[in-house]
């Protein structure tokens, strides 16, 4: 797993019970290894915001930023812009996958079987949603 080059992500991270810390770390893989994989969206910065990693394509401005965190009592969310249409796009295409909170966020139970298939899908959308843009 990529090491965070970013200490206040780390110290975030270091924070959470282990129950939600290790599934978010999933995540951030998953986001780390779709960024890879995808054509265009260059190197993803790591940083915080509103004390959440963050995760953007500073470099290529390809994507729209994505951010993770718990979620009520015991639940971890995936965070998207809510100015975009992803989260619509997602609810049309996985509608009994994932519960979803308004127009932006992907919600999940930290103690079951992420569905890396689906989020992977969700993922590469976000990083090259501004692609999308510029092609239409």
């Amino acid at each position: 797993m990529k090491d965070s080059q970013n200490d206040n992500v780390a110290q975030v991270f270091e924070e959470y019970p282990e129950a939600l810390r290790l599934p978010l770390l999933k995540l951030r893989a998953l986001i780390f290894e779709v960024g890879e994989k995808t054509p265009g969206v260059g190197e993803i910065e790591e940083s915080l915001k509103w004390h959440q990693p963050t995760y953007t394509t500073s470099q290529t401005k390809s994507g729209t930023p994505i951010r993770m965190d718990r979620f009520g009592e015991g639940k971890i969310a995936i965070f998207f812009h809510c100015q975009t249409t992803l989260i619509e796009e997602f609810r049309a295409l996985f509608p009994t996958v994932f519960e979803f909170s308004k127009n932006r966020a992907i919600v999940l139970r930290p103690d079951a079987e992420l569905p890396l298939t689906e989020l992977s899908f969700c993922i590469q959308r976000a990083l090259t949603y501004h692609q999308k843009e510029k092609k239409g």
